[in-house]
């Protein structure tokens, strides 16, 4: 083997290992409910005037429920009254289009993984672009933010006040959008002095988006055990009650599997850990007033602080 021949392979070897370090994460599709599955893999149809974002009016993006690509922005959305969200543009090359077998109507799916959205129309002169997707709702996740098109990631993690989880958690680098929320009970839409009684079996949460390509869901999980302390079972610092506990909902097997993984690292170096780990349910964004709420008072956290762990 010539000298030429041996310095291509060492440099295309090194060259190859660094982009493996730096290669994006792998997302997982989410996964979904039985009611969920039926529209998005079985094409069926929500009922109309039942959708949670039928008239949601908040500027963000919206993204696809099984894979999280960007799909729609908030600016597209009109309203309609055929009582399901109905958007008169996409973003470029996030939605296919397939005539339906009936010939009578066309198909519309998400071009990352074939999820079924809903049907698009014109002429029906609605808007200046006479176009409308029908889409449903149980297809979409909406996000508060304006994402560039592409695939992204979501994490669900609880440990005590959301305010404190949110405020470290949104300066993470990735992170396009931190909303604070309750999950993991059993009352629908529930109100924050509800949640407070510890009585509807929620906790305190934060809604995390992110792009795989800045970071992963374990460097986000990392943070999160290193944020809060998640060997206080019952609330976190001087908050106590069961809806301040430490819980991590995960989306998928592969967030389960990356969870148990990381806590049992820190169950090995002696931590009595009671994080819990538990399959994400409904996830209901908080009161205007909860969100952001360090950034726009002007303080920092009470009760969380950051403890290298790993």
């Amino acid at each position: 083997m010539n000298l030429k021949l041996k310095i291509f392979l060492v440099i295309t070897t090194i060259l190859t290992m660094s982009n493996e370090s730096f290669s994006q994460e792998k997302l997982q599709f989410n996964d979904l409910t039985g009611a969920e599955s039926v529209v998005i893999n079985n094409k069926g149809t929500e009922r109309p005037f039942i959708g949670k974002y039928t008239k949601t009016k908040d500027t963000g993006t919206y993204l696809c429920r099984k894979c999280g690509a960007a799909l729609y922005y908030s600016s597209d959305k009109f309203a309609s009254d055929c009582g399901w969200p109905s958007f008169d543009d996409e973003i470029p090359g996030a939605v296919n289009r397939f005539p339906d077998p009936d010939g009578m109507r066309t198909e519309i799916e998400c071009a990352s993984c074939s999820a079924h959205l809903g049907h698009v129309f014109k002429g029906e002169h609605l808007t200046s672009k006479d176009v409308r997707h029908c889409v449903n709702s149980v297809s979409l996740d909406f996000v508060p933010a304006h994402l560039p098109p592409g695939r992204y990631g979501t994490a669900l993690f609880a440990g005590g006040c959301f305010w404190g989880v949110e405020y470290y958690l949104q300066k993470a680098p990735g992170v396009f959008s931190v909303v604070s929320g309750y999950t993991g009970g059993y009352v629908k839409n529930p109100a924050y002095r509800e949640v407070c009684t510890g009585n509807t079996g929620h906790a305190e949460t934060v809604k995390v988006v992110y792009s795989p390509e800045k970071t992963s869901y374990e460097k986000l999980l990392k943070l999160f055990l290193e944020i809060h302390d998640p060997t206080q079972a019952g609330g976190q610092g001087p908050d106590i009650g069961n809806q301040y506990r430490s819980e991590i909902f995960y989306m998928n097997e592969e967030q389960k599997k990356i969870a148990e993984k990381n806590l049992k690292i820190l169950k090995d170096k002696g931590l009595k850990v009671v994080t819990a780990v538990t399959k994400a349910s409904e996830f209901y964004p908080a009161e205007a007033y909860h969100q952001d709420y360090y950034f726009n008072n002007g303080k920092i956290p009470y009760c969380h602080s950051y403890v290298k762990r790993f």
